[in-house]
């Protein structure tokens, strides 16, 4: 079978991948794209970002229908369709997929269905239930991504212990939910099954939940959790599952106590593992770190001068938006404009929990652990106007401040709709503001986008709404 020739092939269809495809695409390139699963988007839109996000804004309607009694409005218990539920987030991801599809159409790339296999570095055999073809290529690019992590003490074979994968996919509602890990993925789909009407309860290992953020933006967070699971319980482990009949027996360590219980479904978020597992890799001259990472330098290439990687496969943070910005820098290099670098770029992170938790950039719990002096100043939101009005007054705006300079290191964020404010912190780290510039910026009023604003202004001593300390110049 002779082999098809291609410019560019791009192995994975997820942010980084298509991005990469389209980019290149939009360059002038010939490019083939890759994928194993029958819709293009990756995990992020089929079973991670995209899923996650719809659910958790179904929970949210549950909530504001809670809270709005105190205002005078009143509903009824809700009443939960899963199969309705499950039918609108999956049509949300059929259109966006077949956007995708569209976009890849008009742009001339050429998709192909199937797992890639690497038969050498510029051979890449692609195997279907049609059976396979081979791609001769130039250059690829690889943004095969990332799965869950499954302990292989927790593997029990039992559907009813989930991963992130099938607890989107929401089975039913257990009664009683183990979550074991105490991250983003953890606390978001807690916060889910928690509003649907679980008993959720967390075990997380370390001394507290959403590890990398700063203690005071987690606050909020661990109170609304305190409320909304049955308990959280940290510094705890989990020893050893087993499966008891329609239910998993749990035995676990907690303030130097062995506690076995009985949970209808568990749901272990430990971290992700990157996808680089069969891909033919020792058939080239790719490179893999002790954690199966492939390794690549600071232009995203791999040891193999004909391979790229990007995304989750290529370690760091997992983020989609951090792919995408790679897929750039992939593509401008084997495009040979050779400029483009992966230097530290800021790049923002987003925790959708109940408040939101966002930041960018450095963050005080870093500036300790680096020796880095900052400077911080804060706005809490119970001083803002617009956060009264959406019942919210429990978050809370941080600018970390280069002493001196006044130069904008970090952001932080806590509260409603926080992942939608924090570009404009993203903005200010990345262009080099000072809090002289954010202060003097004017912002729309009543909105929440003033709490950037006159976080920069209490540093100064002159916020309108707070009274704050003057700060020695």
């Amino acid at each position: 079978m002779e082999p098809i020739q291609t410019d560019i092939v791009v192995i994975g269809a997820g942010p980084g991948g298509y991005a990469a495809a389209f980019y290149a695409a939009d360059l002038g390139r010939q490019v083939t794209l890759v994928e194993r699963d029958p819709r293009l988007g990756g995990v992020c839109m089929n079973r991670g970002c995209i899923p996650s996000k719809a659910l958790l804004n179904a929970a949210h309607g549950i909530t504001l229908a809670r809270e709005a009694a105190h205002r005078g409005i009143s509903f009824g218990p809700p009443t939960i369709d899963l199969d309705r539920m499950r039918t609108w987030k999956n049509g949300i991801l059929e259109k966006l997929g077949s956007g995708i599809g569209s976009l890849a159409k008009i742009r001339g790339v050429t998709v192909m269905h199937g797992r890639g296999h690497f038969e050498d570095s510029q051979t890449l055999r692609v195997e279907s239930e049609q059976g396979q073809q081979f791609l001769r290529f130039q250059k690829a690019i690889i943004a095969v991504g990332s799965r869950p992590a499954l302990p292989r003490a927790f593997d029990l074979g039992n559907p009813r212990v989930m991963t992130s994968t099938e607890a989107l996919e929401i089975p039913d509602i257990p009664e009683k939910l183990l979550v074991i890990g105490g991250g983003y993925i953890g606390m978001e789909l807690g916060t889910v099954y928690a509003t649907l009407g679980s008993k959720v309860t967390v075990i997380e290992a370390l001394e507290g939940i959403l590890a990398g953020a700063d203690p005071d933006l987690v606050r909020p967070v661990a109170l609304y959790a305190r409320k909304a699971f049955q308990e959280v319980r940290l510094k705890s482990r989990v020893v050893k599952m087993s499966t008891a009949g329609k239910q998993i027996k749990v035995v676990s360590e907690f303030e130097g106590k062995t506690l076995e219980e009985t949970y209808d479904r568990v749901l272990v978020s430990v971290g992700r593992m990157p996808n680089g597992q069969d891909l033919g890799l020792e058939n080239t001259k790719v490179t893999l770190d002790d954690k199966g990472f492939i390794q690549v330098d600071e232009r995203m290439a791999t040891q193999d001068p004909h391979i790229l990687a990007i995304g989750d496969i290529a370690g760091g943070v997992m983020l989609a938006h951090k792919a995408s910005k790679e897929a750039r820098i992939a593509v401008e290099n084997l495009a040979g404009e050779g400029s483009a670098v992966n230097r530290d770029y800021v790049v923002p992170a987003v925790v959708f929990t109940d408040p939101e938790v966002a930041w960018v950039g450095l963050t005080e719990q870093e500036a300790k652990q680096k020796g880095i002096a900052v400077e911080v100043a804060k706005f809490p939101w119970g001083a803002s106007g617009r956060a009264l009005t959406y019942d919210r007054v429990d978050g809370l705006t941080k600018l970390l401040l280069e002493p001196g300079t006044h130069r904008i290191l970090g952001v932080g964020l806590v509260g409603h709709g926080a992942g939608e404010l924090i570009g404009e912190g993203a903005v200010a780290v990345e262009m080099g503001a000072t809090a002289e510039d954010l202060a003097a910026i004017v912002h729309p009023h009543p909105t929440l986008s003033e709490t950037l604003m006159e976080s920069a202004e209490a540093f100064f001593g002159h916020a309108t709404h707070v009274v704050a300390r003057k700060k020695a110049s």
